[in-house]
Formats: structure tokens, C-alpha cells, sequence
């Protein structure tokens, strides 16, 4: 019987884990640079985790069951909910700001496409326990550092940033209410896919006859590309002087979060863009997605301010800013701008024998060497020296060390370096056989 891998899912060869391995790594090393600590939690969580911080329908996109123990679970599909219980836990006794990050495998039940699958790593970073704007220019910058450490550079992607705050008092000025600001900022993040049809349509529901008006609005909003554009925005809509004073306060927010950025001299990979607006209602203020600098395509990452989350989940009240990148698209960007690395794993030297008393003296210089850091490779059969020496110029290996029968009667071994055909007899000494490989 013949078994394959399931839909949206993937099985990684060695060299697929080499590629896998290179993300993780470029991830960690990114994280470090900003001081985010490496944390992991259960793959498996309880079901009520999930229906708390998105609500019942997010149950239609998980692989959940009910476990032996007649418990409701689930594989999870994000990290923040058990980011969320894991800090809660621990709210009063951890020192703020909270910089933490992971690399682990999530899960979702949808139809896998291009760019999303079923099963898919993600990298996650969150600053736990900051209001202020710093926080929020923090991740950004970490952001596209992440990506910058892969080769990419500002021609290749851009984050766009937008702003929850504003859009809820754009929209509370059209007389919103608050019971269904969740589902018009929904609609607001998919208007720019859907059929004007379509759109009309909904926006009868919270408009009625003004939903012509207030999608001209819109339009307008969706184009702002500048703080300059925003105030002009705003000062048009006419609001009262204490709405007003509001949006004025934010707008110095935003200004000063964007001058952060330009300060770190990061400018020329930020741009303004009110089109995202990231659609999970738990987002509370800044929100920003990376994408490849044309637009077209998924995004590469996504995130934003998160302030009421942690005590929802928790109980204990905790400002959060964060964000999640994923392996697929990354990849795929990678992978069309031919910037994945030629990843071997050659060894860092050949071990050539040819003979029991020489084999068994191989075999003990290699337990010490692997000992000592070095990757070591011999025959595990018996070969003639020919055929080793073939081996070893197909795999491109650069040094060798060879027994031969004179050498070891000197307690001697010789190594060779392929790459220059340069010959040396060292004595057979852990000091001088680490001295010589290292040089």
C-alpha cells in the first residue's frame, strides 16, 4: 500500500530541511539582535482558547477533536492566544517590556493554495507591556531586519502601515456604533477584493442611503500616502472640536512612530497605506503588513498593537504589539529573486585508509576530532585508495587525512588539501592534528 503526504502538508528531504533550517536560523539571529528571548507552548491547546479570542467561526478553520479525556482541543493555528495565557500567568512578576519570540509549526483546515497551506512555520514577535509608540517602531524595525538578513532589500518589499485607531474614528464619524464597528472594519479589509455590487450591498446595512457617500469617502481615505494627505483628511470631514482633538492626538502618534523609523534610517521601507486594515477585531491601534515591493501576491508578514488581548485571555491587563511571518511565502519570494543560498553540509575533512591496522587508527583519531567540533567523514566499507580519492574530488571536500602503512610506522599521518594539492606529514597527536585542520 502505497501512503502520501496529506493535502496541505509537507515532507522535507534533507535538503528541504537544510532550506528550513536557514529560515529558522536567519529568524533567531534577527530576533537576537533586538533582544527577543525564545519561548515555545504546546502545539495542542484547549478549543475554548481559540473561540475566545475570535469567536465560534474560527472553529470551521482548525483541526479540532475532543480528546480520551472528553476534552474540547485543538492544533494551533496562531501563537498569540498561548502567548496571551502564557504571559497572563506570569503578568505581575515579569519585568516590562516583554520581548519575546518563537519559531514553531501551526495548523489551520483550510484549502491549501498558493502560498497557504495546511501546515506551515511561522515566526513570531511580540513586545509585551510598552504603550508607547517606541514599541511599536521596535517590531517594525525588527520586522524588516528579518528580512533584510535573507538578502532583500527596499526594492523588494515594503511594510505598509496603517492605523485601527483612525479607521474606528473615520467610521465613528459616519455613525458607526460600536456593536458593529468589529464587522464594518472587517468589510473595510476585504472592500478593495470584493465587487462593487458586493460592497454596495453590505454597506446598505450600516449606510442605507448615504452608502454611496460614505464609499466616496472611503475612496478618498483609501488613497492618503502621507501624514501631509491624513491631516488633510481629517481637517475636511468637518468633526467636532472634541473628535477633533482627538484625531489631532493621534495623528502626532502617528507622525512620531513614523519619525522612529526614519531616525533607524528605515524610511525607504515604510510606506502610509489605510488599506490595511488587518480584519481580527482584536487589533486596538497601529497595524502593518510586509509585501513584495509590487504588491502583488499574499503578505509576508502581518501584525500590530493588540492592547485588551492578554487580559481577555488572562485577566491581567498587558499592552502588546507583535507580529507573525510565515515560511511559505518567504520562500516563494526568495526562491523568484534567487536568493537562497547553495546550503552543504560537506565535511570538514575525509579520513583515507586502506587495511585493519590503518582503519583502526582512523577510527580513533576520528572519535577525538568529532570530539574536538570537526565534521568527519570515512568509508564504512572497505574501499581502495582510488576509489577514495574519486570520492572525496566529487564531493568537493578540501582536506584529507591519509594512512598509509610508512606514515603510521612514524606515528605520522598525511594531509592532503585538494584544493591547492599542497602535501604535509603532521605526527599523530591531538594538538597537532587539531593545530593543522584548523590553520
Amino acid at each position: 500500500m502505497k501512503f502520501e503526504t496529506l493535502p496541505g502538508f509537507r515532507s522535507f528531504y534533507p535538503e528541504q530541511c537544510s532550506v528550513r533550517n536557514y529560515l529558522f536560523d536567519t529568524w533567531r539571529k534577527s530576533a537576537h539582535l533586538f533582544r527577543f528571548k525564545e519561548y515555545d507552548a504546546p502545539v495542542l491547546e484547549p478549543l475554548d482558547l481559540y473561540i475566545e479570542k475570535s469567536g465560534d467561526e474560527i472553529v470551521g478553520q482548525l483541526f479540532n477533536f475532543t480528546d480520551r479525556g472528553d476534552r474540547s482541543v485543538a492544533m494551533r493555528p496562531e501563537m498569540t492566544p498561548s502567548l496571551a495565557r502564557l504571559v497572563g500567568v506570569q503578568a505581575n512578576s515579569l519585568k516590562r517590556p516583554v520581548k519575546w519570540f518563537s519559531i514553531g509549526e501551526q495548523y489551520r483546515y483550510e484549502r491549501p493554495q498558493k502560498g497557504r497551506l495546511r501546515a506551515f512555520y511561522q515566526f513570531n514577535v511580540d513586545l509585551l507591556g510598552e504603550p508607547g509608540v517606541g514599541a511599536d517602531a521596535e517590531l517594525i524595525a525588527c520586522l524588516i531586519e528579518s528580512l533584510r538578513l535573507f538578502g532583500l532589500e527596499s526594492k523588494d518589499f515594503k511594510i505598509r502601515l496603517s492605523d485601527r485607531k483612525l479607521w474606528t474614528f473615520f467610521l465613528q464619524h459616519w455613525g458607526v456604533e460600536a456593536s458593529a464597528m468589529p464587522e464594518v472594519l472587517t468589510l473595510m479589509d476585504r472592500i478593495e477584493k470584493m465587487d462593487e455590487d458586493a460592497v454596495f450591498e453590505q454597506l446598505r446595512q450600516f449606510f442605507d442611503t448615504e452608502a454611496e457617500s460614505f464609499f466616496e469617502s472611503v475612496q478618498s481615505f483609501l488613497k492618503i500616502a502621507s501624514l501631509e494627505d491624513l491631516q488633510s483628511f481629517f481637517s475636511e470631514l468637518n468633526l467636532n472640536e472634541r473628535f477633533a482633538q482627538q484625531v489631532e492626538d493621534r495623528i502626532l502618534e502617528f507622525n512620531s512612530l513614523c519619525t522612529l523609523i526614519s531616525e533607524m534610517g528605515l524610511s525607504a521601507y515604510l510606506s502610509i497605506d489605510f488599506k490595511i486594515v488587518r480584519g481580527l477585531a482584536y487589533y486596538t491601534g497601529f497595524v502593518f503588513e510586509a509585501f513584495e515591493a509590487s504588491g502583488r501576491g499574499r503578505a509576508l508578514a502581518g501584525g500590530g498593537r493588540y492592547d485588551d488581548l492578554i487580559e481577555r485571555l488572562s485577566g491581567n491587563s498587558m499592552e502588546a504589539v507583535g507580529f507573525a511571518m510565515g515560511d511559505v511565502t518567504l520562500l516563494d519570494l526568495l526562491e523568484s529573486r534567487s536568493l537562497l543560498p547553495t546550503l552543504t553540509d560537506k565535511p570538514d575533512v575525509v579520513l583515507i585508509f586502506s587495511g585493519d591496522e590503518e582503519r583502526a587508527a582512523a577510527l580513533k583519531d576520528a572519535a577525538f576530532l568529532r570530539h574536538s567540533g570537526f565534521r568527519v567523514e570515512y568509508p564504512l566499507k572497505q574501499l581502495g585508495f582510488s576509489k577514495q580519492f574519486k570520492e572525496v574530488n566529487q564531493k568537493g571536500v578540501e582536506l584529507a587525512l591519509i594512512y598509509g602503512s610508512d606514515e603510521l610506522k612514524a606515528n605520522k599521518v598525511k594531509l592532503k588539501n585538494f584544493k591547492t594539492g599542497e602535501e604535509l606529514l603532521i605526527a599523530r597527536e591531538e594538538s597537532a592534528l587539531k593545530h593543522a585542520l584548523r590553520a
